[in-house]
């Protein structure tokens, strides 16, 4: 009788199961790695070990187990799609491209398996290792993700392939120092301003004239940033600031406001885009991308504006001496935040972007826990956010309440690998794992009718949401967030308070768990709550346009009169 079909093993899940529903790990961890031991192929014996060993407080054995179980479970997902097993033992080539058809399908772990054995260390190509980084970091393996981008940064002397690290660096412990100290050494590398000449500004030095404000970004319209910044477009006052967007190619965008002025620097080089902008006589030239694919930060260092400021998709640290501030909420700040960065932090108020929900918001529903009877939590957030001490304190929450279930929604989650996972993860701090739902991407009116599902919408941290959270926000579902201990986990704060909702900010890991379970232990004061949610973003600084871009330009005319002075 085979390994496979041996009932031994079986029995012995069952027991380890058992043993681990009555509190005692360590009896399951023996029982499941006698399973594991059984059959060497077998990812499901070292799923439920890497539980058993996180519920018995060996993390690192854990992880490492949890990486096995991966591996094979993902090997075998390439077997069963039809994969040449043999050609995938030293034809890397082959390795690459089929590894490539996963990731185009969004099955990261064997994308990441593939990837991994077509890794070429004679011919080495950056594409090659940041598809690979990805792979990880789409699984939420971020510590591998930081290894494999750190290579990258080392080895190629590429300003893009660099600019992965500086994400990936965001999910570690020491992430505040790392960052800056990874920013400056991009910086030294791609964006010298010792490298050029110092700037001869042909502006206008009146304090009270119209000034020309610059945005640069990719795009405008058609990238995640749109709903944040389309408003303030719009709300400009053109008699007090003259607007000029720089981006790929306008003629891709949808309708910009007719009084900016669009050009395109898509196919310029960097010196040429930056003589475009000084040619404009920019007085203060906003990124709206920051480190990110497509970003134009090299623009910055020959210094085309006297004034260069950071804002929206990019709230941390550029680690440029060229860019002169940040832009954030004032609820954002922490001890220690402006060590943190080497711009000077300018704190806008109460937010630091509108919002404009879609159009086409559907309208506002009743709780679904009224009709259901139990709770349905929510995270539309990245897998790569979901930290360890995330999972352990959402873990608590649907322990301390077994009907209750979470749905995770992202397109990444369409990976049975990732499902099998996650839920290992959740077992080890003693939810069921029959508790969690996996949704992919949806779009349009889809997307926005799946929070009609949710009860309570759980911030992951300490990288919280941003544009889900404001999605969840507009409609109607609250979201539950943690105060951080530094400005990165405290973006939350900034979407909930501006609401007037208070409740939803927890002060610590244990403080966030009980308010979960408070918030939602009355359905009816949840539906109370879900119609204060609607009510209270309506009403927020979010929806005020027009006062918000006027509290913006008249940052812009501070920031202006100082360097006149």
């Amino acid at each position: 009788m085979s390994a496979a079909l041996d009932p031994i093993p079986r029995d012995r899940m069952a027991q380890g199961r058992a043993a681990l529903a009555a509190g005692d790990p360590v009896q399951a961890a023996n029982l499941f790695h006698e399973a594991a031991q059984a059959d060497p192929v077998d990812w499901e014996s070292r799923y439920w070990l890497s539980s058993a060993l996180t519920a018995a407080g060996e993390p690192a054995l854990a992880a490492q187990t949890l990486d096995d179980a991966r591996n094979l479970h993902g090997t075998a997902a390439i077997r069963a799609a039809g994969a040449d097993m043999a050609r995938l033992r030293g034809d890397k080539a082959y390795c690459r491209e089929i590894g490539m058809k996963f990731y185009a399908a969004k099955l990261m772990a064997a994308a990441s398996v593939c990837l991994g054995r077509g890794l070429d260390f004679d011919n080495l190509e950056p594409e090659n290792f940041i598809a690979y980084g990805l792979a990880l970091q789409h699984q939420g393996r971020m510590k591998e993700a930081t290894d494999v981008f750190t290579a990258v940064s080392e080895v190629f002397s590429d300003a893009e392939a660099h600019e992965f690290l500086l994400y990936a660096l965001f999910h570690a412990e020491d992430r505040l120092q790392r960052v800056l100290a990874e920013g400056r050494r991009w910086g030294q590398l791609y964006a010298d301003t010792a490298a050029f000449p110092s700037p001869d500004f042909a502006v206008e030095r009146r304090a009270d004239r119209r000034l020309r404000v610059g945005y640069l970004g990719p795009s405008f319209t058609r990238n995640q940033v749109a709903q944040f910044i389309g408003p303030v477009l719009e709300a400009h006052d053109p008699q007090a600031v003259e607007v000029f967007l720089y981006c790929v190619d306008p003629a891709f965008e949808a309708a910009l406001p007719g009084h900016c002025t669009a050009r395109a620097i898509g196919a310029l080089d960097d010196e040429a885009a930056a003589a475009m902008i000084r040619a404009d006589r920019i007085d203060i030239l906003v990124d709206i991308w920051g480190h990110n694919a497509g970003g134009r930060l090299p623009v910055f260092a020959r210094r085309p504006a006297p004034i260069q400021v950071a804002w929206i998709n990019f709230v941390q640290t550029t680690g440029l001496a060229c860019i002169d501030y940040v832009l954030h909420a004032q609820s954002m700040d922490a001890p220690g935040t402006a060590e943190a960065f080497c711009e000077e932090i300018w704190n806008l108020g109460e937010i630091m972007v509108p919002y404009r929900p879609p159009a086409n918001r559907p309208d506002l529903v009743p709780t679904p826990a009224l009709a259901r009877g139990h709770v349905v939590y929510g995270s539309f957030n990245n897998p790569a956010k979901l930290s360890d001490a995330t999972v352990e304190a959402w873990a608590k929450i649907l322990r301390a309440r077994p009907r209750d279930r979470l749905v995770l929604k992202y397109s990444y989650f369409v990976d049975p690998v990732l499902q099998r996972a996650t839920r290992a993860r959740f077992a080890g701090w003693g939810a069921d794992p029959d508790q969690l739902e996996f949704r992919g991407h949806t779009s349009g009116l889809d997307y926005l009718r799946e929070f009609q599902d949710i009860d309570l919408a759980l911030d992951p941290s300490p990288c919280p949401g941003g544009t889900t959270t404001c999605d969840a926000l507009a409609n109607g579902v609250p979201v539950l967030t943690l105060k951080g201990d530094d400005f990165y986990s405290r973006i939350g704060l900034p979407a909930v308070l501006p609401c007037g909702l208070p409740e939803l900010v927890a002060e610590s890991w244990d403080d966030y768990v009980a308010r979960a379970l408070d918030l939602t232990a009355d359905h009816a004061a949840l539906d109370a709550l879900r119609a204060r949610t609607r009510q209270g973003f309506d009403a927020s600084a979010y929806r005020d346009e027009a006062g918000f871009a006027r509290r913006l330009e008249a940052a812009y005319r501070a920031m202006f009169a100082r360097w006149l002075a």
